[in-house]
């Protein structure tokens, strides 16, 4: 029997939303040609899901667990906003989040993780959810984050069950300090991260790809002034650091004051509790943030909904 590659399986499931096994037997029956593994897979009855892994998904869910130390993100999309509502749904992310804080943080160990009071993986619950509900889904990722001398904190916005909504963070403080007033600071911080979506910690942790392109279009800017070159470098200068406010969190202000920098925040809080405070991690998922959504004419939709 021709040996299948782990690529080979990963490309069909993405291609038809089958599961791993099934991916894997179709191609070892027809000797790992595609096309015909993909046939095979719609005669054996899974072209429901088949067909429905060329929607966009750009609804769902953001599913938060936590403990004191450790917690874990995950988005799960779907087509609509209805499905989202679903309870069956909700208790799937619920499920799906808690299985993250016990994993390495990837989308790829949870979908080979075995669900909850199932022998099935994650990935084959997703594809069976996708032929029973009628829609396509797609776990998109997941973030583990864990502090091992302090606390992770958390918070989630427009929460429709506590652990579930649209924009979830978590926020690592490694700190020795009294663990209550810890936590507080901590959801203090995570909900201005939900409210600003700071890109990084600190100017040094920034991409230095996105800097780079930061820095061009900053530079052709000030030359569209006509000034010297000395005066187009202060201008950069000035711009940049501008920039580093509106990304950085540590040189963000304080949503909840709007005055303080959040570096001045944490020194305050290190002063108060005695004890040294950082922020060694944060993580923010939006909802289908950089998804490409479908956009149809209203006219058109009207008449989609109408069957014209």
């Amino acid at each position: 029997m021709i040996k299948i590659k782990a690529s080979l399986v990963k490309a069909l499931r993405e291609k038809t939303g089958a599961g791993m096994m099934d991916c894997k037997k179709a191609l070892e029956e027809n000797g790992g040609d595609m096309s015909a593994s993909v046939d095979w897979l719609r005669a054996q009855g899974l072209s429901a899901a088949a067909k429905k892994s060329a929607r966009v998904t750009s609804e769902g869910l953001v599913g938060l667990a936590i403990n004191t130390t450790k917690g874990a993100l995950v988005e799960v999309n779907t087509e609509t906003d209805f499905v989202a509502r679903n309870e069956d749904f909700q208790v799937f992310v619920k499920a799906l989040t808690n299985i993250s804080l016990e994993g390495k943080g990837s989308v790829d160990d949870l979908n080979s993780a075995l669900y909850i009071n199932s022998k099935n993986t994650v990935g084959e619950t997703i594809t069976n959810m996708i032929a029973t509900i009628g829609e396509n889904m797609h776990l998109r990722r997941v973030s583990v984050l864990e502090s091992e001398n302090g606390v992770v904190s958390s918070y989630m916005h427009n929460a429709l069950q506590p652990g579930l909504g649209k924009i979830g963070v978590l926020l690592a403080l490694d700190s020795l300090g009294d663990q209550k007033q810890l936590e507080t600071l901590g959801k203090k911080l995570a909900m201005h991260i939900a409210a600003t979506n700071p890109h990084a910690l600190s100017r040094e942790t920034i991409d230095s790809s996105e800097l780079e392109r930061e820095k061009n279009v900053l530079t052709e800017q000030a030359r569209e002034s006509g000034k010297p070159d000395e005066i187009i470098e202060k201008m950069v200068e000035g711009r940049l650091r501008k920039y580093y406010e509106e990304v950085c969190l540590l040189e963000q202000t304080f949503v909840i004051d709007g005055e303080t920098r959040i570096s001045e925040v944490i020194n305050e809080a290190s002063v108060r509790i005695g004890t040294p405070i950082k922020i060694s991690g944060f993580v923010r998922f939006a909802l289908g943030e950089g998804i490409e959504k479908k956009e149809e004419a209203f006219a058109e939709e009207v008449a989609a909904a109408a069957g014209i």
